[in-house]
């Protein structure tokens, strides 16, 4: 272009400048129209499943009591440990999760215990233990993956189960000093673990009166008549003929049930009372603030019910109901054995990201999940039970995260949600907004109230594939 041309267009622009306006602008127009308004909106907000499948049961008093039939039988649970550079140490107290030890205190034998713990390293592939051999020594898996294998029906290799980090086995040993392995333990990744012989264990037990009468008395619970499940047998007679002298027997019950206190999630609203006087057209703005403030209470509670670590499902899964995938990513076959671990299914729960890994693997093998409709919405399903999303379930830092698979409901001895309704000043069930008055400045005060809590009622109603990758593509 040329330097006459750019001065021409200059001087184009400076007249229409120049010329007087004609019309009333748009931007003094606006001034007097009434415009179009959106309610307040907010992206916290998601679809809360959890919290719209849960059954949710009244609870009077404030607290829920969870009676079981008594147990003889010891959990298993998960052991901590604490690492320093390459050296990875026991926490001493965790050492209280093998089942040998479980319920022992005495905080100087348990220092002791852990500082005879000696660390090893294990490449894939390498075998632990072998089947068959004598077991005298308890495996602390620290980091990594063991697999546990076994006979399958036509002698060939199955993997039977896959530990990951804070799995430990072995811990028959400590009591039963002909113990054998029942399986071969093989390392399916890297591994670093830590050994505690039975003979370090034995040989504190003779300086240590508390640690053997412990050991002796655990010992002792196995000879209990039990189910499988670990409770207390009731003696039947079936099948019988003549006139037998039938079985005497009565049901006993746990004598330290557990109960659920009812948890609470509050925030004081604040809004001004010139606000609330004057700008409450054509929406009123008290309201909409309490409605941003529900929904927050709300995210929060789901949130609560997965991650707190009093009641949240998470943290109380039974440990024995947890497993984890045999390759990583969330396949079919690990779905499938997250079902087999209960009865009556009602529903899987994942992070949006676990649901989309999962459906790679369906890709994959050319599987394609079946969907249905739920309040409008199309889920995905696996074995006809629905897969729910959920954005509460935490992803580590190492891109893994978990899947939640529950029987829910009451008369199923499933998973519940726990409220009371009826409180003073409800606007929702379980909530509350209560008046608390006008400070000095003008400043109106309400205070948001939640209370809520979840119960698992018997340990297979809800079961956690654990350490799910989510990053694997190939």
């Amino acid at each position: 272009m040329s330097v006459g041309s750019v001065g021409s267009v200059g001087d184009d622009v400076r007249a229409e400048q120049a010329s007087p306006q004609k019309s009333l602008g748009t931007d003094a127009a606006r001034k007097l129209a009434t415009t179009t308004k959106s309610a307040p909106q907010m992206q916290e907000i998601t679809s809360r499943w959890l919290l719209r499948m849960l059954p949710w049961v009244q609870v009077q008093g404030g607290t829920y009591r969870v009676n079981r039939r008594y147990t003889y039988a010891v959990g298993d649970g998960r052991v901590t440990f604490v690492q320093t550079g390459e050296r990875v140490e026991v926490i001493p107290a965790e050492l209280g999760e093998l089942p040998p030890l479980r319920g022992y205190d005495d905080e100087h034998a348990l220092r002791e215990l852990a500082q005879r713990c000696s660390q090893r390293t294990f490449e894939p592939g390498d075998v632990i233990a072998e089947a068959g051999t004598r077991a005298d020594r308890v495996y602390l898996l620290a980091h990594g993956k063991v697999e546990r294998v076994g006979s399958g029906p036509y002698g060939d290799e199955a993997v039977i189960d896959v530990l990951a980090d804070g799995g430990y086995f072995g811990d028959s040993c400590l009591l039963d000093g002909e113990a054998t392995w029942e399986h071969t333990h093989r390392a399916a990744t890297a591994c670093v673990m830590l050994e505690l012989t039975r003979a370090d264990v034995l040989n504190l037990a003779e300086r240590a009166g508390s640690l053997s009468a412990h050991l002796a008395g655990m010992a002792a619970i196995p000879q209990q008549r039990t189910n499988k499940y670990g409770e207390k047998a009731i003696d039947l007679s079936a099948g019988h003929r003549g006139e037998p002298v039938i079985p005497q027997t009565y049901v006993d019950y746990d004598p330290a049930p557990r109960e659920y206190e009812l948890s609470v999630a509050q925030t004081v609203l604040k809004v001004h009372t010139r606000v609330a006087d004057l700008y409450n057209q054509p929406m009123n703005q008290t309201e909409q603030q309490l409605r941003l403030t529900v929904e927050a209470l709300r995210e929060r509670q789901e949130h609560e019910l997965i991650n707190n670590h009093e009641f949240g499902l998470l943290a109380n899964c039974d440990y024995g109901q947890r497993i984890t995938p045999h390759a990583g990513a969330p396949t079919p076959d690990d779905m499938d054995e997250l079902l087999s671990r209960r009865r009556g299914n009602k529903l899987f729960l994942a992070h949006p990201k676990a649901i989309a890994a999962f459906g790679r693997e369906c890709n994959r093998r050319g599987l394609v999940p079946e969907s249905i409709d739920v309040a409008g919405h199309r889920i995905p399903t696996w074995r006809g039970v629905p897969i729910f999303p959920c954005s509460k379930i935490p992803i580590s830092d190492t891109r893994t995260t978990s899947i939640l698979c529950m029987r829910t409901g009451e008369a199923e001895q499933g998973v519940i949600g726990l409220h009371q309704t009826g409180i003073p000043d409800e606007i929702e069930p379980s909530m509350s907004v209560r008046f608390m008055g006008i400070d000095e400045q003008a400043i109106i005060s309400y205070l948001v109230t939640a209370y809520y809590s979840a119960a698992i009622l018997v340990p297979d109603a809800l079961g956690v594939m654990e350490n799910v990758e989510i990053g694997r593509w190939s």
